[in-house]
């Protein structure tokens, strides 16, 4: 595509451990619901699927937050199940519960009939992609996004939110063979959504590892952390003459972030829980740390919300040879005063620049 410059690359240089002058930012869950001009856009698009699956609508909440905040990068709008929905399980969004898949893969048959679905069927994505490049016009990077093989197929066994992962574990345990069989589909598909995703624009992209954490030490590495390495592998990691970083989180992942930082990926988000002084001496420097303010920090006041931002900036300290980019630990909540994010942006802004500064 034919795509404006980009006035502000801090966000990319970042996560390839370049010179930058600042810290940046950017939030997980930006364009979300704390905003009342999202919940005013998810009204006239009538339902969340509604509003996921209209590139206009998509395009437009993935801006708002980025009219509000000098934010360093803006992130798609989209879902981390659009890709089992793309397979036929079914998904819809209930009142009070959340996403619910209609078929659950739960059976020998239902494994064996899984395949990567068509790509045309997530053809909305893709464009609101092209539309929102198109829209940023240079300003900021766009962030294409997934989820994690593993962590789809906790939603696709489940067929929703759990709170003891019951059935998928229960099969991992039983059934190996059909839990790396749903694996593998999941891993194919999401190699070939996110390619797609960086042709269409995205010139980063997330892998959102939402419930590795909840694996026990063994398993995390078989069904997780395997897995994510191969999406990794198989990603595009160069378009439109420059490096495409590639971002990995686990949730509850900090036991395992020596070996999450040899995945393959170029920087590698951490949960609140994690600190990030020792964090960054365990992975030596050798991939970018993305995090992690508690996303409760933000209910604090200005004052406490300021003194947590220069806490964890200077927590990674002087960057150096490293790479920083500030986030919350896991994505901000729904409650958030709008005017908490504004003071938490301009105190990162404000308060990094020295720690990028050359040593006297």
């Amino acid at each position: 595509m034919s795509a404006a410059a980009l006035q502000n690359d801090v966000f990319l240089r970042a996560l390839l451990r370049e010179p930058v002058p600042y810290t940046p930012i950017w939030l997980m869950r930006q364009a979300g619901r704390y905003l009342p001009e999202y919940n005013a856009t998810r009204e006239k698009a009538g339902s969340f699927l509604g509003l996921a699956q209209n590139p206009d609508y998509a395009a437009e909440v993935t801006l708002q937050p980025l009219a509000r905040y000098p934010l360093d990068a803006a992130i798609l709008f989209s879902d981390i199940l659009t890709v089992p929905h793309a397979m036929g399980l079914g998904l819809e969004f209930r009142a009070g519960e959340g996403p619910h898949f209609d078929r659950p893969v739960r059976t020998e048959a239902d494994v064996a009939a899984l395949a990567p679905p068509d790509l045309e069927r997530l053809r909305y994505v893709f464009d609101a992609v092209s539309l929102i490049r198109r829209e940023l016009n240079g300003s900021v990077p766009l962030i294409g996004f997934a989820g994690s093989p593993w962590t789809i197929a906790c939603y696709m066994v489940e067929g929703k939110g759990s709170d003891d992962y019951r059935l998928i574990k229960g099969m991992a345990y039983a059934r190996p063979d059909l839990i790396h069989r749903i694996l593998q589909v999941n891993t194919t598909a999401t190699i070939q959504y996110l390619n797609a995703q960086i042709a269409a624009g995205a010139q980063a992209v997330m892998l959102f590892d939402s419930w590795g954490g909840v694996l026990a030490d063994g398993l995390f590495q078989a069904y997780s952390l395997a897995y994510t390495r191969q999406v990794v592998a198989g990603l595009t990691r160069e378009h439109e003459g420059r490096r495409v970083p590639v971002i990995v989180f686990t949730k509850g992942g900090g036991m395992w972030l020596e070996d999450i930082a040899q995945c393959g990926a170029d920087a590698v988000g951490v949960d609140w829980t994690v600190n990030l002084r020792r964090a960054r001496q365990r992975v030596a420097d050798a991939v970018a740390l993305q995090g992690n303010l508690d996303p409760m920090a933000l209910f604090g006041g200005g004052p406490a919300i300021r003194a947590e931002a220069r806490r964890v900036v200077a927590d990674f300290g002087r960057v150096g040879r490293g790479g920083h980019v500030f986030n919350l630990g896991h994505g901000i909540s729904r409650f958030t005063p709008p005017e908490a994010v504004a003071e938490l942006v301009d105190e990162v802004h404000a308060y990094s620049p020295a720690f990028h500064a050359a040593a006297p």
